[in-house]
């Protein structure tokens, strides 16, 4: 391939003379970061869940909170 080859719809140069510096920062914000959970984990997770009447992610954030707690004992803190 050659290397000054680009495969994108991208224009070689693009004018910001009229953009807006800032325009969609939000001072603050926190990112939420997706968690992607393995497929037999999941099906066992949303049975538990539905089965506690708790939302998935409720259950999986108490689950989380647990181990940490342990792990933090075990490490002595």
């Amino acid at each position: 391939m050659n290397p000054t080859h680009r495969d994108d719809d991208m224009p070689e140069e693009i004018d910001f003379a009229k953009a807006t510096r800032g325009k969609f920062y939000r001072p603050g914000t926190k990112l939420q970061l997706p968690v992607y959970l393995d497929d037999p984990v999941q099906t066992r997770l949303t049975a538990l869940a539905n089965a506690k009447g708790v939302d998935l992610s409720a259950l999986v954030n108490d689950l989380l909170r647990k181990d940490i707690e342990l792990i933090e004992i075990s490490a002595g803190r």
